[in-house]
């Protein structure tokens, strides 16, 4: 995948993007990926030709990553395609024949409850999660304790993250962290100097590790 490289420094994928100036914030500021909610339930939800309106303002080499919970493999294929998404983040409980059925790199979430479920898709780059009933951007924290042990060089970390709490993580050498609702102003709006706080957070403390 495009977005798995170098493990020095954690990747920072933004989530929830629903406007230019926000996307285009996060991408000056580092930001390896952007996250575009294609679930209606969601705050964060926005239209597949809203989310290609801001992906072709884009500059090149940043991920674009659709988020879906209950979708086919095939409406998963035809979203991306229509919203060019590079990537497919799949927020909901499926198994390997689901991946296999999806013709689109994709992303498994795992909704960790409890320690065990953070080894869920262990051969796989996976996003693990808080669980909660709600899907996406509670702000729910994980307990990092789960993961002592654990080669977490391909997880994305998500849930809870903070530009105040996110350098907790960076000891365990997660492939990426994720954040959504701690970057916001508002659901829907990130804060510009969250976001930038966050992002240096990452980069700037793996760095200096």
């Amino acid at each position: 995948m495009g977005w798995f490289g170098d493990e020095r420094v954690p990747r920072v994928k933004i989530c929830g993007i629903t406007r230019i100036e926000d996307a285009l914030v996060a991408v000056e500021a580092g930001a390896d990926a952007l996250g575009f909610v294609f679930y209606e339930k969601s705050p964060r939800f926005v239209t597949p030709q809203a989310a290609r309106a801001i992906v072709e303002q884009l500059p090149p080499f940043v991920e674009r990553v659709g988020l879906f919970v209950g979708r086919t493999p095939m409406e998963v294929e035809e979203i991306c395609t229509r919203s060019g998404m590079s990537l497919a983040q799949i927020h909901f409980d499926v198994d390997e024949s689901y991946f296999h059925a999806l013709g689109i790199k994709a992303l498994p979430v795992v909704r960790a409850g409890a320690p065990e479920d953070v080894m869920t898709f262990e051969g796989r780059y996976r996003l693990v999660d808080a669980y909660c009933e709600a899907y996406g951007g509670s702000g729910k924290r994980l307990n990092l304790e789960w993961f002592d042990g654990i080669d977490c060089g391909r997880i994305v970390l998500a849930g809870g993250l903070t530009p105040d709490n996110v350098a907790e993580a960076l000891p365990y050498g997660f492939y990426g962290v994720d954040v959504s609702s701690g970057v916001e102003a508002k659901k829907g709006k990130k804060d510009p100097v969250k976001v930038r706080d966050f992002i240096a957070a990452v980069k700037e403390g793996a760095c200096a590790r």
